[in-house]
C-alpha cells in the first residue's frame, strides 16, 4: 500500500490542463494503486491525478455503491441531462464545502488500466463525483464554481467548550 500526498490549493498542479495518457504500463498501474490507496485513506470517495502532483487525466472513484473502485483514463462527458445542486467538499480543499450545481446524469467515455475503451452511465451521486474528478483534470476547483462556500472545520460548541 502507498500512500501519496495529497497536494493542497494552491499548488499549481490544481490549476493545470492536464495531459492525455498514451502508454497503459506499468507506471499507469502503479497510480491507479496509489491512488486507490490514498483516496481510501483520506477517506475520500473520489481522486484526480492532479491532486497528487501528476498532471494526467487519470481518476479514481468510489461512491461505496455496487459499482465499487472505478478507474478511468482520459474520461470524457459524452452526454449530460438535468440539473442538482448540492454539497461538496475536496481532498485538496480542506476544510470547507460548497453547494455546486452539477448535472444530474452523465455518460462518461474512458480506457480502463490496460487501455481498453468502456464506457459508463452515471446518475446522481456517482454523476457528481465524476464530474468533479473530471473538472480536476481540466483544473477546475469546486470552490471556482460553488454557489456558496462554507467552513466545515469549526466544530459546534457544547457546555464546558
Amino acid at each position: 500500500m502507498a500512500i501519496r500526498i495529497i497536494v493542497k490549493d494552491p499548488d499549481p498542479v490544481l490549476r493545470e490542463q492536464a495531459a492525455q495518457v498514451t502508454k497503459f504500463n506499468s507506471n499507469l498501474h502503479k497510480l491507479l494503486k496509489d491512488m486507490a490507496d490514498t483516496m481510501y485513506d483520506a477517506e475520500g470517495v473520489g481522486l484526480a491525478a492532479p491532486q497528487v502532483g501528476i498532471s494526467k487525466r487519470v481518476i479514481v472513484l468510489d461512491a461505496g455503491d455496487d459499482n465499487g473502485l472505478i478507474e478511468m483514463v482520459n474520461p470524457e462527458i459524452v452526454e449530460r441531462d438535468g440539473e442538482q445542486t448540492g454539497p461538496e467538499g475536496c481532498l485538496s480543499i480542506p476544510n470547507l464545502n460548497g453547494d455546486v450545481r452539477r448535472y444530474q446524469r452523465i455518460k462518461v467515455n474512458g480506457f480502463d488500466r490496460n487501455g481498453k475503451p468502456f464506457t459508463m452511465e452515471a446518475t446522481d451521486y456517482l454523476a457528481r463525483i465524476f464530474q468533479h474528478e473530471i473538472d480536476h483534470l481540466n483544473g477546475v476547483l469546486f470552490t471556482d464554481i460553488a454557489e456558496s462556500i462554507y467552513d466545515v472545520s469549526a466544530k459546534p460548541r457544547g457546555r464546558g467548550e
